[in-house]
């Protein structure tokens, strides 16, 4: 992938994980009672997060000085 192709892997991943906060929100807010459902979402959530650091460290790499 090139840098290009990458930012916009980044964006679409962090769209996601926005809609999916406010989707645990939502769940949550509404008083829901379906625990694995949750759970499940915030694993979701927690991957993508993972996907985007990598792809931010890959754009963005630490540099030593």
């Amino acid at each position: 992938m090139n840098e290009q192709e990458l930012q916009k892997r980044l964006e679409l991943l962090k769209t996601e994980h926005r809609d999916l906060d406010a989707a645990i929100a939502a769940l949550v807010g509404a008083g829901s009672t379906d625990q694995l459902q949750i759970a499940r979402l915030k694993k979701r959530k927690l991957k993508l997060r993972d996907q985007i650091s990598l792809i931010e460290d890959y754009l963005l790499p630490d540099i030593i000085a």
